[in-house]
């Protein structure tokens, strides 16, 4: 349904720094970025497989609240490394990894907050 989402961020070098740190364990890495003099005003940070950016950054007015996404990850081993790698990148505990049966008897996730408090995941819906 979705071809990529982007969001702005409170400091976009820390929070560029956290993401390529907390994907890389789900295969994910920083693939592109653009200048604010491309965009027309706003630096942008692209992560995804392969040269196919699917999750955004960049600068401008931070969100108020919070906002969730959950990456795919492959195996319960890539959302306990992505746990791992956000734990040591600065990010908070929001859900150790785990099995969540009240989604599906399948679902293994971790959740955690970025640097500026959204809550994101790693998923893994197959049986390990």
């Amino acid at each position: 349904m979705l071809d990529h989402v982007g969001m702005p961020v409170s400091d976009y070098e820390r929070s560029k720094v956290f993401y390529s740190k907390v994907l890389k364990p789900l295969g994910y890495d920083l693939v592109f970025e653009v200048s604010s003099k491309e965009t027309g005003g706003n630096r942008s940070a692209g992560f995804g497989a392969g040269k196919r950016p699917q999750f955004w950054i960049g600068t401008g007015k931070p969100i108020k609240g919070a906002v969730h996404f959950a990456f795919t990850a492959k195996n319960r081993e890539s959302v306990r490394a992505f746990y791992d790698a956000a734990m040591k990148a600065g990010g908070s505990d929001n859900g150790a990894p785990g099995l969540r049966p009240h989604y599906h008897e399948n679902y293994f996730g971790a959740f955690v907050h970025d640097p500026d408090g959204h809550n994101i995941e790693a998923v893994c819906h197959l049986a390990e």
